[in-house]
């Protein structure tokens, strides 16, 4: 008796790996057989690798200014050259070294904003949909408000407040974002609660904090990360538009709605200092995208079901 009871343990932290490796190698599975998500996750590492690893990617400062090499075409049209891959800008800086610079600045912006809001929108609809009643009122109220505005002129409203800065940018992405999460939260929400799992655990005298938590949350994970993923895209345009207009990060710091901004003078004439930047945000976007429905497969096997 003593010796089973000195491997049991042993045994339950096998049995967990073995799991895990199963639910590893299942997602693989689902992920090998969609095609577009292996494109997506492929387009995701990719621009990720770039902005991780810009300085070792390209020589060239992004900031560095040489009138000289200014205006250079790309490598394969006449007049360009293989120093400069996709040529140089009005001010001659590298093309190419700006993209993967300004990788950077969309990714961070995205994510974070995506963070911010999830964290605050998942926090207000977890309240207002378990507690219900007044509490449920007072919370959706302003939501329901911000979500009828129309959305690219709030924000554009309160980047012309606030002013250009990365912070600032972050902050607006973040705060807008969150009546998403939290409406979706508590429609999430006001289901799971009426769950055998969750009346067994009030009746058990679990504390309100730990029901939210530990009973709720964990099944939120998969349609948050879901819509998540598809407000990281979202983003990466809202940004690219403040900057374009001249509201996102300063004109010092290398973005793809700058590069944007800075080429719509030179549009007809020199035509790729606006086009290989719109190609990298609808590139970034596309992978986004691509696999965020993805995800939404492999957390609703219903929709799985209904594709085959």
């Amino acid at each position: 008796m003593d010796k089973a009871l000195s491997i049991r343990p042993d045994d339950n932290l096998l049995s967990k790996e073995r799991t895990l490796k199963n639910q590893l190698g299942y997602i693989g599975g689902l992920l090998w057989r969609d095609r577009s998500g292996v494109i997506g996750m492929l387009i995701f590492l990719s621009v990720v690798f770039a902005a991780l690893f810009a300085p070792f990617i390209t020589k060239y400062d992004p900031l560095a200014v040489d009138f000289e090499h200014s205006k250079l075409p790309p490598a394969w049209q006449q007049g360009g050259n293989f120093e400069h891959l996709l040529g140089t800008d009005d001010l001659g800086r590298d093309m190419f070294s700006r993209i993967i610079y300004s990788a950077r600045v969309s990714l961070f912006v995205s994510f974070i904003g995506a963070l911010i809001a999830s964290i605050l929108g998942v926090g207000l609809g977890l309240i207002a949909g378990y507690v219900g009643g007044r509490m449920d009122a007072i919370i959706m109220a302003p939501v329901n408000l911000v979500l009828s505005l129309p959305y690219l002129l709030f924000v554009v409203f309160i980047a012309t407040v606030l002013g250009r800065s990365l912070l600032n940018v972050i902050l607006i992405f973040g705060i807008t974002n969150s009546p998403i999460f939290a409406r979706l939260t508590r429609g999430e929400v006001l289901r799971i609660r009426e769950s055998a799992y969750v009346e067994s655990a009030v009746s058990a005298g679990a504390r309100f904090w730990r029901i939210l938590l530990i009973h709720i949350l964990p099944n939120l994970i998969g349609p948050l990360i879901t819509l998540a993923t598809f407000q990281v895209s979202a983003m990466i345009f809202y940004e690219a538009g403040l900057g374009f207009i001249g509201l996102s990060v300063p004109p010092s710091v290398p973005s793809w709605g700058n590069m944007l901004a800075d080429g719509r003078s030179y549009l007809s004439s020199y035509p790729w200092l606006t086009t290989f930047p719109g190609l990298a945000i609808v590139y970034t976007s596309l992978g986004m995208n691509l696999l965020g429905d993805w995800l939404r497969d492999v957390f609703d096997p219903k929709l799985r079901r209904s594709r085959r």
